[in-house]
Formats: structure tokens, sequence, C-alpha cells
């Protein structure tokens, strides 16, 4: 199993190529995983639980709204926030889904297109890990298609009117706000909606067997009344969840890698100790090919991260190149935690080792923020000019 003494793969040496600061951050983050979410994130696991305790140590450590500047954010570079998403997903994709939501489906679009007056109120303490956030996009029937969403907002003297259901949210009976999507006279757009508000139901999702150490569950608004307040006045229409999306997958793509790099790190050590017949299993053919396979989607996966990211940094980074590296950091992931745990055979299937964890995991990853097939058809659109979908 992975330990302290995890050191992760750099079978090209890139690392020359990262700042020090953003080595320093990735290795920060590397040792609060081996030390604090490693050994106790399979009990969480199999229980069904989130390690809240850990929420106010993000705060403390620059976790949340780390690429963020101002109102408490750290602000640092693109590539920095990427390694520290790399850093948890070692530890499990639940921990980086909540990283992931705080800071860029619910910080990033308050910081984007929010009021003075709304930055100020919620940025601080979602920084610190005192306010927690849930992003209400993916309704019952619309997930792949959310421009079909069927929430509404209606004005009223004072405010807004919100109904409708949102479902497969993430930290949705924690969060304190919930960043709502929803039609006022047929535009998209988003409300900060208290979970306080009356009218305003969370219920948790159960029997999920993907994702077990994450809060999941759904919205329902049965006329929910917010203030002229709550709606993010600068932004309309399906720019604004997209773009937050666009920068959750951002962390993604860096995130999976680190799932991999963890299920390489596991089998590697296996296949040394475990012997069968005459000699560890690490000596034959067909595991040796399994370990060389994951080496070498692992390091094309370091390279096209690490190009994102500083696409990312100078403004060129264009959505559908988020696409391409999360339709294949997903899927070389999810292979090799599944080769992982062949190698460990039956044992690969306990919560002794990671890699059963991993796979499970990743399926999840492998359909959410962009179904691999729908990203497909993004990067066809992207090269092609041709929309294979409506």
């Amino acid at each position: 199993m992975a330990s302290a003494a995890y050191r992760g793969l750099d079978y090209f040496g890139i690392d020359p190529l990262f700042s020090e600061e953003e080595l320093a951050v990735r290795d920060t983050v590397r040792d609060f995983v081996s030390e604090r979410i490693v050994p106790g994130i399979g009990k969480h696991f199999t229980a069904g639980t989130f390690p809240h305790e850990l929420v106010p140590v993000f705060g403390e450590l620059g976790l949340l709204g780390a690429s963020l500047t101002g109102y408490g954010c750290p602000g640092i570079s693109s590539v920095a926030y990427g390694l520290i998403c790399q850093e948890l997903e070692r530890g499990d994709s639940g921990v980086r889904s909540f990283v992931s939501v705080q800071s860029s489906l619910v910080m990033y679009p308050i910081w984007a297109f929010g009021s003075e007056a709304q930055k100020q109120r919620y940025l601080p303490g979602m920084a610190k890990g005192q306010l927690l956030g849930c992003f209400g996009l993916t309704e019952p029937d619309f997930g792949s298609n959310p421009t079909g969403m069927l929430t509404t907002a209606r004005r009223v003297s004072g405010g807004y009117v919100l109904n409708g259901t949102k479902r497969w949210i993430t930290n949705a009976t924690t969060a304190h706000v919930a960043l709502v999507w929803a039609k006022l006279d047929g535009v998209v757009r988003g409300f900060l909606v208290p979970t306080t508000s009356k009218g305003f139901t969370a219920r948790d999702i159960h029997g999920k067997w993907s994702l077990r150490a994450s809060v999941t569950g759904e919205l329902i608004l049965e006329d929910v009344e917010v203030g002229d307040d709550a709606i993010l006045p600068e932004v309309s229409g399906m720019r604004g969840p997209l773009s937050c999306l666009t920068q959750a997958r951002f962390g993604i793509c860096f995130g999976v890698v680190g799932a991999a790099m963890a299920c390489y790190d596991e089998a590697l050590s296996y296949a040394g100790d475990r012997v069968q017949f005459s000699r560890p299993i690490a000596g034959y053919q067909l595991v040796q090919r399994k370990l060389v396979d994951m080496v070498s989607e692992i390091t094309k996966a370091q390279l096209l991260c690490l190009q994102l990211g500083r696409l990312k940094e100078s403004g060129a980074l264009r959505p559908a190149q988020v696409s391409l590296a999360k339709r294949n950091n997903v899927s070389i992931a999810r292979d090799i935690a599944r080769d992982a745990r062949d190698i460990l055979g039956a044992n690969g299937v306990t919560d002794e080792y990671q890699c059963g964890r991993h796979m499970l995991n990743l399926e999840s990853v492998f359909t959410y923020e962009g179904t691999h097939d729908i990203h497909t058809l993004v990067v066809g659109q992207d090269v092609t000019g041709l929309a294979a979908f409506e």
C-alpha cells in the first residue's frame, strides 16, 4: 500500500519543468495526503462517509480557491492548482471532488461573475472551509444536455422564486450555499441560494458503489424565495455554467493522473513482493507489460497536463483542449486501475489495498463533468467544424 515514502512516478524527469513554488505546493500536499488521507480513506469509503474533519485543514493549507486572487485566496499558478488535484486524487477521487466543487464550481463563478458584495460575503469563508458550497446544474433528465433544464426562476417583488430539482450534486447535504442554475425568462442564470431557505430540501443519494467517500445528493426547490442580491450579475446564458465546468475539468485532468500513479505504485510494489512459482511476479513478461503500459500512459498524461496548464496560464487554453485531456487522462487512469487490480489478483478486491477503490471511483469520473463520449464529440466538432450532436 502507499505510504509516507511515496515519491511519485517521473520517468521522463519532468520535475525541472515546474517552478520551485509549484514543486513546493505539490510536495506539501503529497505529504499531507500520505499522512492524513491515505491511512483512513479506505474506512470512509467502506462506511460511505466523507472525512469532514479535514475541511478546516484544506483551508489552512490554502487548497480551497487556490488559483483565485484576493478575498483570502492564495492566487497560485494554474499548474500548481493542478498538482494539488493530482495529489488529492492520489488519496481519493471523492476528496479531490470536494476541493474541485468548492474551488472551481462555486468559488470561481462568484469570483468571476459575482458582485463585490457577493465576493465579500462568501469567498473569505469558503477559502477557510467555514462556508461550503455546491453546484446545482445537472437534473434527473438533463445531464449531457444541460440546456434542457426545467428549473425556473421568476421575478417577484424584491427578488426571485425558484422551482426545480437538481441531481448528482456533490456536497448537496453539507453545503451552506447552493449555486443553482435556472432559466429566468428562458435565459440561464446563476443564483446563490442559502440552503436554509424555506422550500429548499437536500437529500443524500444512497447505494453508491463509486465515490463512496463523497457526499452526493439531490436538491429540491419548491417556491424558494431569494433576494435581488442572489443572482450572479455578470453572466447570462450557458457561458456561466460551462465556464465553471471548464475550470473543474482542468482539475480532473490532473487529478486522475494522481489516481493512476497511486495504482501503479501499489502494483509495482506488490509485484515485487508477491512470489509465484520461482520468482516475484514482477519477473514475468505479462506483468512487466502491464507495468510498462502504466509507465507509458502516465508519462504521456503528465506531459499533457503540464502543457494544458501552461496554455491556461498564458490565456490561450480552449475548452476543446480540456475535453481532449479529460477524455484521455480519465480513460488511461481507468485502464491502469483495472490492470493494477489484475496484478493484485484476489487481494485487489479487498479494502486492504487501494486500486479497487480507485477503479470504482474512476467509473464515476469517466462519466461526470462530461462523459467520455460527449468529450469525444466536442473534440470531433473542434477538428471537423461539424457538430455530431444538437
